[in-house]
């Protein structure tokens, strides 16, 4: 058995919509939706790492758990990483799923889906993508592609992620999705690097571990899940939610 765990960053701080994590979505908060999710993919041990009190207060009244952090941290992989080291000193966790909370629609199967790259003992990190079908998204920069040379059929060796439209030519295009499966020795390695040339261009963490020689493979699923960073994808997911409670 993989000693996994599941760890999901959170904070108060957001520009576009303020207090994020607790925004409620049909009587709960964001965040509680999420860790649902992720205790729905059975994977292993399941976390919330936060600065702020009233996060970890509402995931343990949910009957979760949670691990405050610094509030310093500048990325959700440097806060994960401190969480995993105060709930595990003595390394026994092997793989850290870095899942973002701001997916309160989350399929719990994607989760599985980005731990599945790391049952080749050559990849460092694992992370998803789905084929782009709306004519739309391969144009718009928050949209970041992930360009690769497939290893199986459900399954790219990552050379590169940008926000442009790429590859050129004929065949298909990937949006990424940000989730990642990290080994451990593969996130300490990741979290010690300083931001890279091309990551600072592009506005993409992930590039810091590509410019590092790190590998990255890329499961593809056939969904993307909704992310919430405005009002609007707020009231999306409160329908998406109340759509599936009802049936």
């Amino acid at each position: 058995m993989y000693r996994t765990l599941v760890a999901i960053p959170a904070r108060m701080a957001s520009t576009r919509l303020p207090g994020k994590p607790l925004a409620d979505i049909n009587g709960e908060p964001m965040i509680v939706h999420v860790w649902r999710r992720a205790m729905g993919a059975e994977v292993g041990r399941v976390l919330v790492a936060t600065d702020s009190e009233d996060i970890a207060a509402a995931i343990r009244k949910a009957g979760g758990e949670a691990v405050m952090t610094r509030d310093s941290h500048s990325t959700g992989s440097d806060r994960i990483y401190e969480a995993v080291n105060k709930v595990d000193p003595d390394g026994e966790i092997e793989r850290i799923v870095n899942l973002q909370g701001d997916l309160p629609t989350l399929e719990p199967r994607l989760v599985q889906a980005c731990l599945a790259p790391l049952q080749d003992k050559a990849v460092h990190i694992g992370t998803l993508a789905a084929e782009i079908r709306v004519a739309e998204e391969k144009y718009n920069p928050n949209v970041v592609k992930a360009v690769g040379t497939p290893v199986s059929d459900r399954r790219l060796r990552a050379l590169y992620f940008t926000r442009a439209t790429a590859p050129s030519g004929d065949g298909p295009l990937y949006h990424h999705i940000g989730i990642y499966a990290y080994r451990r020795s593969a996130l300490e390695r990741f979290i010690s690097l300083k931001p890279a040339p091309l990551e600072r261009r592009e506005r993409l963490e992930q590039l810091r571990a590509i410019e590092d020689g790190m590998r990255i493979d890329v499961e593809i699923v056939d969904t993307v899940p909704l992310g919430v960073d405005t009002p609007a994808d707020l009231e999306r997911a409160r329908q998406i939610l109340a759509a599936t409670q009802s049936k």
